[in-house]
């Protein structure tokens, strides 16, 4: 009893040392990564606990392993956008222009009873009203409705010097605008920006190298 109780000490110090390093994340905002090792880790965490003929070295070996794959596809992932969609997936548009996409509904596997539930927890009862929904890596759907002025909101139109073309088409802009508007403010490489925002008439940029420019 006493060594299942002092191996129990042990896992739980390691694996609360790991969620602290995971960072401060929601429970709906884990990524399908942080699941998937959470859930491997908690199975070989019981293992390594129960089985005392299994030396600890043994039963830790692949939680230390678990853990280690998991911090270094979340430092590239947060270097890289194209790594991070690959690996989290990435926001799906369910309403463009006030129609559902059905097709990014079926890829999703996201029928319209879960479009109508997001849409009533949003006090929205007629799809009528809404202009665009994004599928969010979450779960949750993000909802513009027709009556919101574009202006008083704003969505990132470059993120770590990748365009976010989804974003694009809610503003009613076009990806030549955007390198056109960039291009006469001195921003020829668009991999150079790391945020990029449009409000107001207004660009918010951040290069890469965390100058901050309002324009």
């Amino acid at each position: 009893m006493i060594i299942i109780l002092l191996r129990t000490i042990v896992v739980f110090i390691i694996i609360l040392t790991f969620f602290r390093f995971m960072g401060k994340k929601e429970l709906g905002e884990l990524s399908l990564l942080d699941i998937i090792v959470s859930l491997m880790i908690a199975e070989l965490a019981v293992i390594a606990i129960e089985d005392p003929e299994v030396s600890m070295a043994r039963g830790l070996a692949p939680i230390f392993l678990l853990i280690f794959i998991q911090m270094t596809l979340t430092t590239i992932s947060l270097k890289n956008q194209k790594f991070r969609d690959l690996i989290e997936g990435r926001p799906i548009m369910i309403i463009e222009n006030g129609k559902l996409n059905q097709t990014n509904m079926r890829k999703q596997r996201y029928n319209l009873d879960d479009v109508l539930f997001q849409l009533r927890e949003k006090g929205i009862s007629d799809i009528r009203e809404v202009d665009f929904a994004i599928l969010e890596r979450s779960g949750n759907l993000s909802i513009f409705t027709k009556d919101e002025n574009s202006s008083l909101f704003t969505l990132p139109l470059i993120q770590d010097g990748v365009i976010q073309d989804d974003h694009l088409i809610i503003i009613r802009k076009t990806k030549e605008w955007l390198l056109s508007e960039l291009g006469k403010k001195g921003y020829a490489q668009i991999k150079d920006i790391f945020y990029c925002s449009y409000m107001k008439g207004q660009f918010f940029i951040e290069e890469k190298d965390k100058k901050t420019i309002d324009q």
